[in-house]
């Protein structure tokens, strides 16, 4: 029996490696961004801790130095959290990079497969017909044959 050979296979194998890649790379990317979200998270909390702080100072007896301070320590802790937000949405838009890069190459590989699949599908048909012919000369060999010997 034949034996089907797919003529692109190196492509499609390529392709499984890509798309095996840019998993990988996604998967890194979407790492990233949890990450970013969760220190951001974290500055957000120590954030409004600071704040608690710097009410809680301003109620009673003042001590300006403390006041002030405390309101720093707010203000820095507000540009601590701008800066997170920034690199949040960096790592969010690699992450949309990726998730697209990863679509793309998903896709490349579901066409070279479904080429395999229909190079498949006539090898298949060609073996059939090949078998078909084989068995119709089999046949009429046999009844010549047959009509010969009487």
């Amino acid at each position: 029996m034949a034996k089907f050979v797919y003529r692109m296979q190196n492509i499609l194998n390529i392709k499984q490696k890509l798309e095996t890649q840019a998993k990988m790379t996604y998967s890194l990317a979407n790492q990233k961004y949890l990450e970013q979200q969760k220190i951001l998270q974290e500055y957000m909390v120590r954030r409004v801790g600071y704040e608690q702080h710097w009410k809680k100072l301003m109620q009673g007896n003042l001590n300006l130095q403390e006041v002030e301070h405390a309101r720093a320590d707010v203000n820095a802790m507000k540009t601590i959290v701008r800066r997170q937000m920034v690199e949040v949405h960096k790592a969010e838009k690699e992450l949309e990079d990726a998730r697209n890069r990863l679509k793309t190459v998903m896709q490349e590989r579901k066409v070279q497969e479904k080429l395999r699949e229909k190079a498949f599908e006539e090898f298949k048909q060609e073996l059939a017909e090949a078998e078909t012919k084989e068995i119709d000369e089999l046949v009429s060999y046999t009844y010549n044959k047959g009509e010969q010997g009487e």
